[in-house]
């Protein structure tokens, strides 16, 4: 029996269970771009300093997956699903766009979605988008990136980088009064100034992607992955 790559997990602890904090987790993240045409400007916070991952740093909305983002029912575009789904050992394609919009919620309180009510009991994650009378929509998400955190850091996770144009956003794109405290300094940040900031280093390399892709919101030729899952780091690209 081969040894294979370390295993991935997207479930959420059960409540006094043990966790392997270094297991790889699903997860993932949006860059947002405001006005990719004229002023290209991307949505950023910082983490804070006692984070155990990346303190400080700033970062786009984003983390892993909850067990409830399976429940979410989602159309999702091609070919970013078709793309997804490769070497997805979980199955967790459609999650993985829900979490996305889900995560893109909590830490900053925006809407990627429609004006809608759920016909069902929304899952408990999920309860306060449905109370502010939107049905996520998962159309102007564009997978363009894909990267797995090295070995020896205190959390891993295989993260699934999805661009919107900040156009699909319901709402005033300033007003973040309904986000978490993960976050703090939310700020659109011009493409030119970015770097000044404090940024992970897989940050800069999707900033680097992104430039020059824009001003095109729409899926590339391929997706880059840097695929770190054992100590021997490769980078490939999935068509």
């Amino acid at each position: 029996m081969g040894l294979g790559p370390p295993p991935i997990s997207r479930l959420q602890p059960v409540k006094g269970q043990s966790v392997d904090k270094t297991a790889i987790r699903d997860a993932a993240t949006v860059i947002l771009v405001r006005d990719p045409h004229a002023n290209p400007r991307v949505l950023m916070g910082q983490r804070g300093a006692n984070a155990a991952f990346m303190p400080n740093k700033f970062v786009f909305p984003g983390g892993a997956l909850d067990a409830t983002d399976d429940d979410v029912h989602l159309v999702l575009p091609e070919p970013c699903a078709t793309r997804t789904a490769q070497d997805n050992e979980r199955g967790v394609t459609s999650a993985l766009f829900a979490a996305a919009i889900r995560e893109l919620w909590e830490e900053t309180g925006l809407v990627l979605g429609k004006p809608g009510a759920w016909r069902n009991t929304p899952p408990k994650d999920w309860r306060g988008f449905a109370e502010a009378g939107f049905l996520p929509s998962a159309s102007g998400l564009r997978y363009v990136f894909r990267a797995i955190t090295p070995p020896g850091r205190p959390r891993r996770f295989d993260a699934r980088f999805f661009l919107a144009d900040a156009d699909g956003i319901a709402g005033d794109l300033d007003d973040f009064s309904r986000a978490s405290d993960e976050l703090s300094h939310l700020q659109w940040i011009p493409l030119p100034e970015v770097r000044g900031f404090t940024l992970p280093f897989i940050t800069e390399v999707v900033l680097a992607e992104v430039a020059a892709q824009l001003p095109s919101i729409r899926a590339g030729e391929t997706v880059p992955f840097f695929d770190n899952r054992n100590e021997v780091s490769v980078f490939r690209r999935i068509a």
